[in-house]
């Protein structure tokens, strides 16, 4: 982790900086534009990143999921991938706020063509808070960077992880959230790139609510068998956060 240190950057007038919460950290987001939610810390909190590994976040966005992950691991350096020149540059501009230029990197381009920017076989670990909708369901956003990040309009499911399998080592990870209603095209979509679930945990608002996301472990070329962990409840009462919501969060 990253020893804290500020540094001046531009931001502008239709943008806010928001705390992290985790090493004094910061980042930079739009007032009235996309902003990460609590799928991305969660998974955060669900991704396992060991000592000396490098990482690589698939459509990263404001990049809150390489800051919180350099905030929270001891891995080595961590990439993110975001296809929406503007908001990439925004991403770049926190990676410059906490001073992480050394461990974080933005790079600006498409997921479909992730292997041939990295190389294949080349991060020990891949996350992605992919877009949740097909391009046909759902009410799209007449705001394209919203309906991008939450449609799949520049990038399917299948090209997430199609990509995924080639830019991992064999044995890497693959961590992301998506919503339990398409479990069972995510799961076999994973299987078809030799990427093998083991660990899940679902997430629910209330413990009385069915599960609105699901959380997955994935490993390249792993074996047959996956742990479904206990569920994540959001809130113990109306406002009031769980204490595993409060943790993850770092309150």
């Amino acid at each position: 982790m990253s020893s804290f240190q500020r540094v001046p950057v531009e931001i502008g007038e239709d943008e806010r900086v928001d705390d992290l919460q985790r090493n004094h950290y910061q980042i930079i987001q739009k007032k009235k534009g996309f902003c990460f939610g609590m799928d991305a810390v969660l998974l955060s909190g669900f991704t396992q990143v060991r000592e000396g590994e490098c990482v690589l976040d698939l459509g990263s966005g404001t990049g809150i999921l390489p800051i919180l992950l350099e905030a929270k691991t001891k891995g080595k350096h961590f990439t993110g991938l975001e296809i929406q020149e503007a908001i990439a540059e925004m991403a770049e501009r926190s990676v410059r706020l906490n001073g992480l230029e050394e461990r974080v990197r933005i790079v600006q381009g498409d997921i479909k063509e992730a292997s041939r920017i990295f190389g294949r076989a080349s991060f020990d670990v891949v996350t992605s808070n992919p877009p949740y909708m097909v391009n046909q369901h759902g009410m799209k956003n007449p705001n394209l960077v919203k309906a991008i990040s939450r449609h799949e309009i520049l990038c399917t499911w299948e090209d997430v992880v199609r990509e995924t399998g080639l830019v991992l080592r064999t044995g890497g990870r693959f961590y992301l959230v998506h919503r339990p209603r398409r479990l069972a095209e995510i799961i076999c979509v994973l299987k078809k790139y030799n990427l093998e679930p083991k660990r899940m945990k679902m997430v629910h608002p209330f413990v009385d609510k069915d599960a609105n996301m699901v959380l997955i472990e994935a490993v390249k070329g792993g074996g047959a068998m996956m742990e479904v962990e206990a569920p994540i409840v959001v809130f113990q009462e109306p406002g009031v956060y769980s204490e595993e919501i409060c943790t993850v969060y770092g309150y």
